[in-house]
């Protein structure tokens, strides 16, 4: 019980006192001569990917002088087209538009023939060769349409090679219009050059 009571006491006692500085303090200054082999340093082994840096071929669309299509006036075919009933909505007037990039040789394109199906539009198009020869330069073609109907969907098909340009990809092209008959069932002739 004794321990108890004097261990307060005592923390006591020091707290309560006051310490003041009478004097600097310095301290001793030693000259040493301090010789020691060269240290070295741990080596880690650290395993992490493999990484190979290396180039690959791919195909993207790189800016380059294209032959500039200049607008013209110029007569072309027009569809008003009536449907029996507003099953497909309101009319709209709009230009369908197919175009092809080419390049080496002059081509031609022409829509020949419009299908119409249960609130599809079929746009078959011709993509033919010419002679006269492009050198380095690329050269856009394209034939347009203007409709008055309901908004359709349109799907394209263009019957010829498809030119090797990125910007072609946007049509399917195909090789035969019979195996295309065969594929849309039922459809209906609305235009035809």
């Amino acid at each position: 019980m004794r321990k108890i009571i004097l261990m307060p006491l005592i923390g006591l006692l020091v707290i309560s006192c006051e310490v003041n500085k009478k004097k600097e303090g310095e301290l001793p200054e030693l000259d040493v001569d301090v010789q020691a082999d060269a240290g070295e340093l741990p080596k880690y082994d650290i395993n992490w990917a493999d990484v190979d840096v290396g180039t690959t071929t791919k195909t993207v669309e790189v800016p380059k002088l294209v032959v500039v299509m200049e607008e013209e006036e110029v007569e072309v075919p027009y569809l008003d087209i009536d449907m029996p009933d507003d099953t497909y909505g309101d009319k709209v007037e709009r230009t369908i538009t197919v175009e092809a990039e080419v390049s080496d040789v002059e081509h031609d394109i022409e829509i020949r023939e419009i299908w119409a199906n249960q609130g599809n539009l079929y746009v078959v198009s011709e993509l033919e060769k010419g002679e006269k020869q492009l050198g380095d330069q690329k050269m856009r073609v394209s034939d347009h349409v203007t409709i008055n109907a309901p908004d359709f969907n349109v799907k394209h098909y263009i019957i010829g090679e498809r030119p090797d340009r990125v910007f072609n990809s946007q049509y399917d092209y195909i090789t035969d219009l019979n195996d295309l008959k065969k594929r849309i069932d039922n459809f209906t002739v609305i235009y035809s050059r």
